[in-house]
């Protein structure tokens, strides 16, 4: 089972696609982890992409789709959670014909619909442990022992430089400028399923696996 994640950020994708890694054996492909993977790695393409970052240049979508299609290739998955890829169109279409010539197909865009007051308000208070990922909130997910994750016992608790209410609003801009037309891209296709992201990750995750039954 193939999937895309879609909404503006702070939606909780990253949180519900650990779920369905966990829950269903999944492989997340978080084109930001597959660049620095690559980055590392010591293969052509790696010191391709390792020449362009040090540039300061972007990584091409013909980069990216080569980068995920070597993980497909791989084909050791009950399924693939595209993450922050595609943003555009046309790296839809490259997307649809990369899975085409592997002989896959996409099962479901996950549409998170969220509100961007309550959006402000859930970045703002959001921190992540810098050594499992897990992502907690000042208000509405705090951790029990101030300072140390609940997963992990790690001190090592962050939050990003960027999420904060001006920069968040940029951001939300150029989500609703590149990536929103997908919404009506793959409603067209008849993919797209809608949920509730405003709700608690559980009752996210429950109308997620009612839309993949």
């Amino acid at each position: 089972m193939n999937i895309i994640l879609l909404g503006p950020p702070g939606a909780g994708k990253g949180t519900q696609a650990r779920r369905l890694v966990e829950e269903r054996g999944m492989v997340q492909l978080s084109t930001g982890d597959m660049l620095r993977e690559a980055r590392t790695s010591g293969t052509d393409m790696g010191k391709k992409v390792a020449a362009i970052m040090d540039a300061g240049q972007l990584v091409t979508d013909e980069i990216v789709i080569g980068l995920i299609e070597e993980k497909i290739r791989d084909g050791n998955a009950a399924g693939f959670i595209f993450d922050g890829f595609p943003r555009t169109l046309a790296q839809a279409d490259a997307l649809s014909e990369l899975l085409s010539r592997n002989g896959a197909q996409l099962e479901a865009v996950i549409e998170m619909r969220v509100d961007d007051e309550a959006l402000v308000q859930r970045i703002t208070g959001r921190f992540t442990c810098g050594n499992c990922g897990e992502v907690y909130h000042d208000v509405t997910k705090p951790t029990k022992q101030p300072g140390v994750c609940d997963v992990c016992g790690s001190t090592d608790l962050k939050r990003r430089a960027d999420d904060n209410e001006d920069s968040l609003k940029t951001r939300l801009m150029e989500y609703y400028k590149k990536t929103s037309p997908l919404i009506g891209y793959y409603y067209a296709k008849g993919d797209l399923k809608s949920v509730d992201g405003l709700q608690s990750p559980d009752e996210v995750a429950g109308e997620i696996a009612k839309a993949l039954a």
